[in-house]
């Protein structure tokens, strides 16, 4: 779905990294993921840290997931781990162009490498996050609708809710849902697809819906902080009991990671918005919204 072809300019421009690329074999087939740990990391021998999971888009790979979305940078920041993990083929099972049941079983991998990360780092384990672009963001609404035990919190940029997780999603564990898309998206359409996935606030009304927080107050603001690049951001939220649900509209954003570089080299992916940094926008969610 999404191919981005970095010029060496962004390359450049990208900050150094100091991430481990490790393999993780998994019924019989051998994956791999890109682990970052934070400085305070090796600082703080008996803390435990949050862990934010972080998904590729449809044909990136796990660098240029890291390169183009800089949570490095927040990682160091606010001191949590983060952990790129590798789909088969560049892909995720997200239930269309796909057999949710019959696919490939991403969600176990991902299972057995939490499980796998718990026993090697200090994880905390109220604080466990996921978030992903596109295709990883599509991903992210089903790790909310089938581990909701284990993640307190997904934020989907991109990808609104696949139509098969509405169709499979059996528990009514509560879990908080940050949605992030661009109206004028031409690559995953902010309105929605038929029989593939929800449009963007039909994806806001659903996870109200799941969590109880229908019809409850909601809070709304409008966001421009830069004039000049054609773009601004409508902020929606509900939030009860230590679980929030929001919808971050950019209008005339397109299908790009708010507050990176700006880059439309190869594929029609339209505006980012410079008015928010997600990744700031993100950690604040998460951070407010740990299980308790």
């Amino acid at each position: 779905m999404l191919k981005i072809l970095f010029t060496a300019a962004l390359l450049l421009a990208a900050i150094t990294v100091s991430a481990q690329l490790k393999p993780f074999e998994f019924e019989g087939t051998k994956r791999k993921y890109l682990l970052y740990l934070p400085a305070s990391y090796a600082a703080n021998p008996a803390q435990a840290f949050p862990v934010v999971f972080h998904f590729h888009g449809g044909g990136m790979t796990v660098a240029e997931q890291m390169l183009y979305t800089r949570m490095n940078d927040a990682a160091d920041k606010h001191n949590f781990i983060v952990v790129y993990p590798s789909g088969i083929k560049q892909d995720w099972n997200v239930g269309f162009e796909m057999s949710h049941q019959h696919g490939t079983n991403d969600v176990g991998f991902v299972r057995a490498l939490l499980d796998s990360l718990k026993q090697s780092y200090r994880i905390d384990d109220k604080a466990i996050f996921a978030t992903g672009l596109s295709r990883g963001g599509f991903f992210c609404h089903r790790l909310a609708a089938e581990m909701p035990n284990d993640f307190a919190a997904i934020a989907s940029i991109g990808g609104p809710l696949p139509d098969s997780v509405k169709f499979y999603h059996r528990t009514d564990k509560r879990i908080s849902v940050l949605q992030v898309h661009g109206t004028a998206d031409e690559v995953v359409k902010y309105d929605g697809k038929a029989n593939a996935y929800a449009s963007a606030p039909a994806t806001y009304s659903y996870w109200l819906a799941h969590n109880g927080l229908a019809g409850q107050r909601e809070s709304k603001k409008m966001l421009n902080a830069n004039k000049k690049d054609s773009t601004s951001v409508t902020v929606q939220e509900v939030s009860d009991k230590g679980i929030t649900v929001s919808l971050v509209t950019v209008e005339n954003g397109g299908h790009t990671w708010p507050g990176s570089a700006p880059f439309n080299i190869g594929y029609p992916l339209g505006h980012t918005t410079a008015d928010i940094d997600i990744n700031e926008m993100m950690w604040s969610f998460f951070s407010k919204n740990r299980k308790r």
